[in-house]
């Protein structure tokens, strides 16, 4: 059995091999970057000046449609003068907004289906908080937004005006509201003007489609795909999880002499009667529509918190887990794991404090001890689990085989039985060792353990069942193997993997590798 080197941890290399649409970076030439030092001085403080001007010119008209209106009356859709009026003047002055942050040109193909047609249009891929420029070929259709925006100045009255659908994250009632009110207007044969969606519900840089959310298809009416392109010499607009800033993709944008978008229609989707029963099918049924139209692969990646997953069979891995981080942040302090006692005894938790952690691990340095402590899970009284430390640090050591890694999380998570001899891993153990492995997330992993022990009569797993799951399993055994045992890279080198090879993970959430396979709105 091969072993693994302290240094074979690394970040996914999303230049080579299948796309990462996580990760956007933005290469400059010596003559591109004097080009942008000059624009960004003299174009681009001018042109996003005028925007942020016109941008305030808006508030009015917004202000405007809705003032007087009772909740009531807001619960239907705006007609007479202040449509006419208000509407006009918000869709013109928008058109001049994104004209003067360089978006000169807005080309549109193919033909937008009418409100009874089609009444929901989705648009992808999301990759920039430009995209909103879809809405004025589509004729300002309803959104769905965050709660939390109506408090931000300017964008709340546009989110007024617009009378967009609010979901908010404390409201655990909420999404069940949102989805009635997408179905009530939906189908409302064509009183409501058509309702727009990011099915991705965050941005990518463009590679590839993320999982489609259901949201959109919950109706079961007809949807019509919108594909937006940004066909432009150098790609400033991507705002990824890993890439440019927002004020720096504002800045690039603005100092480009111009900018242009492609909005295309595709041919309405009309639902067969087993994807109106079936959101989750409609949506990746439409997303492989959407991918084919654009030439790019249609994938299983999706944000789970604050973190970008994809799916593996019934399992949602991380496609960046924070065991590789905290690997880079040990050897950036010069901290070899193998040389740390974690003190960790199987089948009992032992919660120490940040100070303790540091002690252990030997740290020093305050920013150091706190970004490595951050990695693990906290209770309430902010105290982590000394055997998440101790696994951790054995995956790390590499001097372990697959078999002798997993053995060890078995031991030290799996429980006395309550009945009858031995040890058995509960679902609490399970969902820690796949966290801290593989970066799933809980409440997928506690759904998995559920699943296996459908198999048999406890509600456990012996060491032998997590050991066949982990290591001999088809699909997980290969997760496993691509998370715990990395391609290698010479000690001393740069530290980025080669995802070309057939061990990145992006490969086998695209299924474009054959087997063996190993791997922010």
């Amino acid at each position: 059995m091969s072993q693994r080197s302290p240094g074979d941890w690394a970040p996914l290399d999303p230049t080579s091999g299948p796309p990462n649409p996580f990760v956007h970076e933005l290469h400059l030439s010596r003559l591109q970057r004097a080009k942008f030092c000059l624009l960004g001085a003299l174009l681009a403080p001018i042109r996003v000046l005028l925007a942020f001007i016109v941008l305030f010119l808006l508030w009015p008209f917004a202000w405007l449609q809705v003032v007087g209106l009772t909740e009531e009356q807001l619960q239907e859709p705006i007609t007479g003068w202040r449509k006419t009026v208000c509407h006009n003047g918000v869709l013109g002055l928008s058109r001049l907004l994104f004209f003067l942050l360089g978006f000169l040109r807005i080309r549109v193909r193919g033909q937008r289906a009418s409100r009874l047609q089609a009444p929901v249009l989705v648009a992808a891929p999301h990759s920039t908080f430009f995209d909103p420029i879809v809405l004025l070929p589509c004729d300002l259709p309803k959104v769905v937004s965050r709660a939390e925006n109506l408090s931000v100045p300017v964008i709340g009255a546009l989110l007024r005006f617009n009378q967009a659908i609010l979901v908010s994250r404390h409201d655990p009632a909420s999404r069940r509201k949102v989805v009635e009110e997408v179905r009530r207007r939906a189908t409302s044969g064509g009183k409501w003007p058509q309702v727009l969606f990011f099915p991705e519900g965050t941005c990518s840089n463009k590679k590839a489609l993320l999982k489609f959310k259901p949201g959109a298809f919950i109706a079961g009416v007809p949807v019509q795909p919108v594909l937006i392109r940004y066909p432009n010499s150098l790609d400033t607009t991507s705002w990824a999880w890993r890439g440019p800033g927002v004020l720096k993709v504002l800045w690039l944008t603005a100092s480009q002499p111009c900018s242009i978008v492609d909005v295309e229609f595709l041919p309405v989707y009309h639902p067969s009667p087993q994807e109106s029963r079936d959101p989750t099918l409609y949506a990746n049924n439409v997303q492989r529509v959407m991918a084919q139209a654009l030439g790019i692969p249609a994938t299983e990646c999706e944000f789970v918190g604050n973190l970008p997953v994809m799916v593996m069979g019934r399992l949602k891995v991380a496609l960046e887990p924070q065991l590789w981080e905290l690997g880079r942040v040990l050897r950036k302090a010069g901290l070899s794991p193998s040389c740390v006692d974690a003190k960790a005894e199987p089948g009992r938790s032992q919660m120490i404090s940040q100070d303790e952690f540091a002690r252990q691990l030997q740290l020093s340095d305050p920013q150091m001890v706190a970004g490595a402590f951050s990695y693990f899970h906290q209770d309430t009284k902010g105290l982590v689990d000394c055997r998440d430390v101790a696994l951790a640090l054995a995956a790390l050591d590499g001097g372990r085989s697959l078999e002798e890694l997993t053995c060890l999380a078995f031991e030290l998570f799996a429980e006395e039985q309550a009945e009858g001899p031995g040890h058995l891993l509960y679902k609490d153990g399970f969902s820690t060792i796949l966290h801290l492995l593989l970066g799933s997330p809980r409440p997928a992993a506690a759904t998995l353990h559920a699943e296996l022990c459908q198999a048999g009569p406890s509600q456990g797993l012996s060491l032998c069942q997590f050991q066949n799951f982990s290591l001999h399993d088809p699909l997980y055994g290969k997760v496993f193997s691509t998370y715990l045992r990395p391609p290698h890279a010479p000690r001393g080198t740069s530290q980025i993997s080669n995802a070309s090879s057939p061990g990145s993970p992006t490969a086998l959430a695209n299924g474009t590798v054959q087997v063996p396979k190993q791997k922010g709105d």
